[in-house]
């Protein structure tokens, strides 16, 4: 059996069919690890989440931001919706079909036997693995269940920064998932922040990325996330950052994860734009 895990779809479908055929996996035995975000601002978001359902066991996901900004858009009402790739999902005549699949992955996955756990953007410092998994259970159980539409209403948000067991209702469940799904960069305190996304080096005076906090409490298990286009591949010693930019016009990036890494890569379609462009 195989594991493969790749990063940041962003509706490139054409790339992750040419990635699929690169890594022609058994998908009775093969597993393929999605680090979130297969939607928005790529062409064919809604073929892509198609594409991703039909895998079937083989697909294990979890949410990334512009994943949980398509049920967001979905299931609370709202009408006023930015970009024809994210429409066409919600215009689809599976719809609900793809937002309720959708809905039910995960916020984080956990490999004990591999040593790996993979979230869309990071981890709290205090957050060691098995807290991780419990606190994204958490969450998960209430974006499932009736009470989820109304926290997505108020998923919105930078507060609270700092994780404490104490905190309880929306401010605890944005917190985990602000973690999970937006974290670049911490104060050395290990309080979140949202005002910088460039690469490491061009953060404002006292931020550190948030792998580089001294003490986290996870720095002996693999993690594996995207989020980060500006940060580009990453591999050290149990990192290993995979949103190599494809909806930037750069690259879609997997990597085997059993045995020794082998890195796979696809390069964008020409025209795909980089940011500000």
């Amino acid at each position: 059996m195989a594991v493969y895990a790749i990063g940041d779809v962003q509706g490139c479908y054409d790339e992750l069919a040419r990635m699929l055929d690169v890594l022609r996996p058994d998908p009775l035995a093969d597993e393929l690890w999605f680090v979130g975000d297969l939607v928005n601002r790529g062409p064919r978001s809604l073929e892509v989440v198609r594409l991703v359902k039909s895998l079937g066991r083989a697909a294990v996901v979890v949410l990334g931001n512009h994943d949980l900004h398509l049920l967001a858009l979905g299931l609370t009402g709202r009408t006023r919706v930015r970009g024809e790739d994210l429409q066409a999902v919600l215009a689809a005549p599976d719809r609900d079909e793809l937002l309720d699949w959708l809905r039910h992955r995960p916020l984080a996955h956990y490999r004990p036997d591999l040593n790996t756990l993979m979230v869309h953007a990071g981890v709290a410092r205090d957050w060691d693995p098995l807290l991780t998994i419990k606190l994204a259970r958490e969450a998960e159980r209430v974006l499932r269940a009736r009470e989820g539409v109304a926290f997505l209403r108020e998923m919105y948000g930078n507060e609270p920064a700092a994780w404490s067991g104490q905190l309880t209702g929306t401010a605890r469940l944005r917190f985990i998932v602000n973690c999970l799904t937006r974290i670049r960069y911490c104060h050395p305190d290990g309080a979140l922040d949202f005002t910088d996304n460039g690469p490491p080096g061009s953060q404002a005076a006292g931020l550190v990325p948030w792998f580089e906090l001294p003490g986290r409490a996870a720095q002996a298990v693999r993690i594996v996330f995207g989020h980060w286009s500006a940060l580009g591949f990453l591999q050290q010693a149990n990192l290993l950052g995979l949103d190599t930019g494809c909806v930037w016009g750069r690259a879609l990036t997997a990597v085997r994860l059993d045995g020794p890494a082998r890195v796979y890569t696809v390069p964008a379609r020409t025209d795909r734009q980089p940011p500000g462009e």
